[in-house]
């Protein structure tokens, strides 16, 4: 069941949404980078997206920015192809450009067990990790409002923590891909917002109750956007 009106009776329209993500892309990499703890600048990040270093940043905070902005130019091209879809295969492509250098391995799923900072949930062992992506992609067929159906996906591939690393930015890139593939805009959480993001998704953790999530990341979409697409 949708949490709000569905789509906000908004007119999907591809083009725009993406269009309206490109413009925002320095800004997207900028919330991201900073909900990941590094600490950078939006001129600091759009400096770096131009090719420029920026002295006082580690070499791998930096890559961090520029393996951001190659993955969403990916889901740009997967949107131009009429390739994008929620798949393991996709996923597993986009993680291989964003996790590059940062996660222990990048492009497959985790070989391992990880637990999740302050949290006593566990996540499952990586020998279910492929049966727990199918029975995924099962469920989130059957959600029928968008929104809810690409928050899901967040929160489903958070919880699961396939990768060894980059985990939320994997479900936030594909639960975008999935809206911007429908003609919806995307949601980017920002920054000043990091606290109760961070919150809730510890007591999603434990839970595993989609509601309080769902209506922050809903939250999260300018209201001026959704009046785009009216």
């Amino acid at each position: 069941m949708a949490v709000s009106d569905t789509h906000w009776n908004m007119t999907p329209n591809r083009r725009l949404a993406k269009y309206l993500a490109i413009r925002e892309l320095p800004s997207l990499v900028y919330e991201a980078v900073n909900l990941e703890g590094v600490v950078m600048t939006l001129p600091e990040v759009q400096t770096i997206l131009d090719g420029i270093t920026v002295g006082g940043h580690k070499i791998s905070e930096q890559n961090m920015v520029i393996n951001q902005a190659n993955t969403w130019k990916r889901i740009f091209e997967l949107i131009d192809e009429n390739k994008f879809e929620f798949k393991k295969t996709i996923a597993l492509e986009l993680h291989k450009i964003s996790g590059k250098e940062e996660s222990f391995e990048w492009g497959v799923f985790r070989s391992g067990n990880v637990s999740i900072s302050g949290s006593d949930y566990e996540p499952p062992s990586p020998e279910n990790l492929d049966e727990i992506w199918l029975k995924t992609e099962s469920e989130v067929d059957l959600i029928s409002d968008v929104y809810d159906k690409a928050i899901a996906v967040f929160l489903k591939m958070a919880r699961a923590q396939f990768f060894w690393d980059v985990n939320k930015r994997m479900g936030r890139f594909m639960m975008n891909g999935i809206l911007l593939n429908e003609g919806y805009p995307i949601i980017n959480v920002p920054v000043k917002r990091q606290f109760e993001f961070n919150k809730l998704m510890l007591d999603f953790y434990s839970s595993n109750n989609m509601k309080e999530m769902n209506i922050f990341l809903r939250s999260c979409i300018n209201d001026k956007i959704i009046a785009n697409f009216k």
